[in-house]
């Protein structure tokens, strides 16, 4: 378990080990026969003996992949103040640049989680890794906000390959119910330790570079994964995938891009004709998706998954766990730096307790669920989160960090129990054969949470922010400037010769309206709650024995 490759030795005696139990499993296989009862009865205990030598040094290369896109999208946060001072986007394109790519990845990832069964999941991961590399590089010498939605809509294309995949090979590396827990706990971990390697390496290259920097820091570990990858993992894919319907993939990007966009306009705008109409044909393709997966004989995603109580539970409480975090947390190192002063490094580490908590909790979640109870540990990890969220609904211009930092502890440490045990529920919930399409139903509710989060929260705080007066006397071109975003108010005071009552007012009504958009997250999160708890009621995890 420490990540480093076993001695021949131990790999021989594991696999004689294994042996052993699988001839005993074989022999209690023939006594169910002979009751009556099947081999069937068998197959669990045979599967849960099998381990593959060398699976936990197989899961360090997994990680990196995580850890790729983890970091991605933190840096993000960090160097928004610096892209909107070069790139001088308005509002709605500062809202597409953050996020665009949680659009396309949700709009793809049962796409590729299906092709990754198809395909192979390890060639899919692989190609996957090298694309996100290379497109990173578009992102980082973006010029214009155009170019940079649309760096951030490839990557989003890339990104879609490489979750899924991790979370399908995790499930065919590890077919021990505890050793998987584990697993899927160090892979959570990572996930999260990336959220915290993320702003304080990109907070030390904003101080000494420039934005683009941040995402040439891809390059490296892109570089690791690929080559360690292709030596140490091994493919798995569906046995009898079917082919891969294109129909089927237009009609999910379709749909989730339509309904997003939909939302995410009219919470901006208000409602409008475009709005509408996209949300409706965004509808009506996933309408028509369902509809046809459930007549295909071989459906690209198979929606009898759903009957499972244990799978939905988990997937709704991971999208309404991150769709009430996310619009607070896209908006929390812009805070940091152009409300309190903050620069990047520091902001970056003001962010560590949640990366803290997360990685503690997510190492502990399997071992704390089977003690108590799957609903028990992810309803409780959701109200705290909730409770934390509503913490930050007193933000002021002047709040101590004791607060902050305490609220971000609790928000890691609820969700480091809730994602991983959740994730262990669905890996669970289905044949290994379908973990991919699994895989990626559950990364779909994370990102299409996240897009919906920041499109709805952080319509709100632009809503709020947008409607502060500009102190009297303030020239129209600048007011108009400083009314786009929070950095366009920074670079457009520069000019005046007295700018402190515009920052004021402007920073005024953006904790005002980050505050609000917690408050709402914070009631999302208490309705998580309940609903796991309700919902995941009578879940177990496995015990392998």
């Amino acid at each position: 378990m420490t990540g480093t490759a076993r001695p021949a030795l131990a790999a021989e005696t594991d696999t004689q080990a294994a042996a052993d139990v699988k001839a005993e499993a074989d022999v209690k296989a023939e006594a169910d026969a002979k009751a009556g009862r099947g081999a069937k009865a068998a197959a669990p205990d045979s599967e849960a003996a099998e381990k593959r030598p060398g699976r936990w040094l197989a899961l360090s290369v997994l990680v990196l992949a995580v850890l790729l896109v983890a970091v991605d999208a933190t840096v993000l946060g960090l160097a928004t103040p610096y892209i909107s001072e070069d790139l001088k986007p308005s509002g709605t394109q500062l809202l597409w640049i953050g996020d665009v790519y949680s659009f396309v990845i949700a709009g793809l990832l049962v796409s590729m989680g299906s092709l990754g069964d198809r395909v192979g999941r390890k060639k899919l991961l692989l190609m996957g890794s090298v694309a996100f590399g290379l497109i990173s590089v578009l992102n980082a010498y973006a010029s214009t906000p155009e170019s940079m939605i649309v760096a951030r809509a490839l990557l989003g294309v890339a990104g879609a390959t490489l979750m899924p995949a991790t979370l399908a090979l995790i499930r065919n590396l590890f077919h021990d119910p505890r050793e998987r827990s584990l697993a899927v706990g160090i892979w959570g971990a990572t996930a999260s330790a990336g959220t915290a390697v993320g702003p304080v390496v990109g907070g030390f290259l904003l101080e000494h570079f420039w934005w683009g920097s941040v995402f040439l820091i891809n390059l490296p570990v892109m570089a690791v994964l690929v080559l360690v990858g292709v030596k140490l993992l091994p493919e798995s894919r569906n046995p009898e995938p079917g082919p891969w319907d294109l129909v089927s993939v237009v009609l999910s990007l379709v749909g989730m891009i339509g309904v997003v966009y939909g939302i995410k306009e009219t919470a901006s705008h208000g409602p409008t004709v475009p709005a509408g109409a996209a949300g409706l044909l965004g509808a009506a393709a996933l309408y028509a998706f369902v509809h046809r997966q459930l007549t295909l004989p071989v459906p690209l995603l198979d929606m009898r998954l759903f009957r499972n109580r244990g799978f939905s539970g988990a997937v709704l409480a991971d999208l309404l766990t991150i769709l009430g975090l996310s619009g607070v947390v896209f908006f929390l190192s812009q805070y940091l730096q152009l409300v309190q002063g903050r620069g990047p490094l520091e902001a970056g580490l003001a962010e560590l307790p949640a990366a803290v908590g997360a990685v503690a909790a997510g190492l502990a979640a399997g071992t704390v669920a089977r003690r108590y109870s799957v609903r028990a540990v992810v309803a409780g990890g959701l109200a705290a989160i909730g409770l934390a969220l509503g913490a930050l609904t007193v933000l002021s211009q002047s709040t101590g960090y004791p607060l902050l930092g305490s609220a971000l502890l609790v928000v890691g440490v609820g969700a480091g129990f809730s994602f991983t045990v959740t994730a262990d529920v669905i890996l669970s919930s289905v044949p290994k054969e379908q973990a991919g399409a699994a895989s990626a139903v559950s990364e779909t509710a994370y990102e299409l949470g996240a897009a919906l989060g920041i499109a709805l929260l952080g319509s709100i705080v632009t809503g709020v922010y947008a409607g502060f007066t500009a102190p009297a006397g303030t020239p129209q071109e600048v007011a108009d400037a400083a009314h786009e975003s929070l950095g366009g108010a920074v670079e457009a005071s520069s000019v005046l010769p007295a700018p402190q009552p515009l920052l004021d007012a402007a920073r005024t009504a953006f904790v005002d309206g980050v505050a609000l958009a917690a408050g709402l997250g914070a009631a999302v999160l208490l309705a998580a709650s309940v609903a796991a708890w309700i919902l995941l009621r009578g879940q177990k995890l496995g015990t392998g024995k």
